[in-house]
């Protein structure tokens, strides 16, 4: 069988992660099923900021063959455990857990009902993980010696996103994936409509089967020679830009490093905090309609404390939404040249690592890409609005009202018209794994996708639960005190107070004794500096 060639035209993290993956996964077993090549410009400049991962992260890692440790060295890594969300609910410090395990007491589980049922005295998601005090004691979620603490805790990373570009590159090119560092001039079609080739500034014409567009918001193939247009989603979540700021241990170490992403609201958006091994990465991502971008910047240096005055602030300009098919003829757009919703729950370098696992999956054995193309395009499109709802949740159920943003994204045109039929339901009957299937609620229009004149599916996206089960969606709706004023109505005022499961005690009970200090486990394991011991780092 001759292979496969595969043209990627775009480096970057969604473009070598890409690669990298069709590589593993598709030239395996002695066997060469496709030819991959990359083709990058040296001149586009890159922008790194640390980037959250979430589980799924470890299935491609596994696949790609990358040893744990050796990929936290090369990419600055630390832990990740769950997401933090800091006055998002009200603006008095009040904050939440979204984290990655939770205890589950049997076959029904009624955790959320008997929350419901007490006076909500302790955190919902305090009642049944003991993730949530482990990450506020910032505790590794891995022993120093061999794991004898139960069932393990699931974690993902923080990274450096230029370095794990680097780093996938490294590893492609040594397993054979080609490396083209040229600029492309043009983009070269055949008479049946398809791609045929790319011309590069250095005289190369580079033809491929399949090509991929990693691009990014240009979109260079997708959008700038194929036409397909850009699904505008703006409507939903009203964040634009993001003031992207790096604080070195070297300048300002807070004496430990977090096992966790934390997302604090402020006051036209909310700021990330990501820590890395030598480094904080911060991001405030906003509203342009709201608040300038020098106001903006003034916000977080003043966010961060008096020793961010003097680091520099970068300016990320971005659009919420999707390409109005992600595959069309041999084009597969993936990374921003595909879709982009804010990293609000880490989904960034996801949406891009689901795109390489189903185009592996989904390449065909013949010529007849339009089959595969359609399934393709209707399981990006059914997980793109997964994500969008499930960050619009956030904001909708906030109670913020002191600024104009906070109160604008709690208007009921600022809510999806999946996620109201969703919270209209659970209104009724609190959230439970069949809500799921073939997911429909009373009330939910009947609304297809834009078509942009494109053959393919167009029925109105559905929520499979592919990312987020109920499970999920119960730490946010109950972490944002939804249903409070109806359980007052169902089950009375005075109620018991809330009470932890056995299972939680027990694990925090031997935490401190089991589990390292989160930047003990990086500087033991992975050779991290001990900023606290050297003094430096303490301005």
């Amino acid at each position: 069988m001759t292979p496969r060639k595969i043209l990627i035209v775009g480096g970057g993290s969604s473009g070598w992660l890409t690669a990298a993956y069709l590589n593993a996964a598709l030239n395996r077993d002695g066997r060469k099923f496709a030819q991959i090549s990359l083709v990058e410009s040296p001149d586009v400049p890159r922008i790194g900021v640390g980037e959250a991962t979430i589980p799924n992260i470890n299935h491609v890692l596994s696949v790609i063959g990358i040893d744990q440790r050796e990929f936290m060295r090369r990419v600055d890594g630390t832990f990740k455990q769950s997401i933090k969300y800091v006055n998002w609910l009200h603006n008095n410090g009040d904050y939440y857990h979204h984290p990655f395990s939770r205890y589950r007491p049997g076959p029904i589980d009624r955790s959320g009902q008997r929350w419901l049922m007490s006076n909500r005295s302790i955190p919902f998601m305090e009642t049944i993980s003991a993730q949530p005090i482990i990450c506020e004691m910032n505790l590794a979620p891995l022993m120093l010696g061999a794991w004898d603490f139960g069932r393990p805790l699931s974690y993902a990373y923080h990274l450096n996103a230029l370095k794990f570009a680097d780093y996938l590159c490294e590893l492609s090119t040594a397993r054979g994936v080609t490396h083209y560092l040229d600029h492309v001039v043009d983009v070269v079609m055949a008479e049946n409509g398809d791609i045929a080739a790319v011309q590069t500034k250095g005289g190369k014409r580079l033809e491929a089967d399949l090509f991929v567009d990693c691009t990014g918001f240009a979109a260079l193939l997708s959008e700038q020679k194929l036409g397909v247009q850009w699904v505008d989603c703006s409507q939903w979540l009203l964040c634009d830009r993001a003031v992207t700021m790096h604080v070195p241990y070297e300048q300002h170490y807070p004496g430990y490093v977090r096992p966790y992403t934390t997302a604090s609201a402020l006051s036209s958006g909310w700021v990330w905090e990501i820590p890395l091994q030598d480094k904080r990465s911060l991001g405030y991502v906003h509203s342009s309609a709201f608040i300038g971008e020098d106001e903006a910047e003034r916000e977080l240096r003043a966010f961060e404390g008096a020793h961010a005055g003097s680091l520099d602030c970068r300016i990320v300009h971005f659009k919420v939404g999707h390409r109005e098919k992600a595959w069309v003829r041999n084009c597969v757009s993936i990374g921003l040249a595909g879709s982009f919703i804010e990293p609000l729950e880490s989904t960034g370098l996801y949406l891009s690592d689901l795109a390489a696992v189903m185009l592996a999956e989904h390449l065909p054995f013949g010529d007849d890409m339009a089959a595969p193309a359609y399934r393709f395009n209707r399981i990006m499109a059914n997980r793109f609005y997964e994500i969008l709802d499930f960050i619009n949740m956030h904001y909708c159920l906030s109670r913020r009202t002191d600024t104009e943003f906070w109160r604008e994204v709690q208007r009921p045109e600022r809510i999806t018209d999946r996620l109201r039929g969703k919270l209209e339901y659970w209104r009724v009957k609190p959230p439970s794994p069949t809500d799921f299937e073939d997911q429909y609620f009373p009330g939910q229009p009947d609304t297809p996708l834009p078509s942009g004149g494109l053959p393919g599916d167009h029925r109105p996206p559905v929520d499979t639960a592919g990312l987020w089960s109920h499970e999920s969606y119960e730490t946010i709706l109950y972490g944002m005190d939804f249903l409070d004023k109806e359980c007052d109505d169902w089950y009375g005022q005075q109620r018991p107070d809330s009470t932890l499961v056995r299972h939680v005690v027990e694990k925090l009970q031997q935490a401190r004794q089991k589990l390292p200090p989160h930047d003990v486990w990086l500087q033991q394991v992975l050779g991290m500096p001990n900023y606290a011991a050297t003094g430096r780092g303490s301005n």
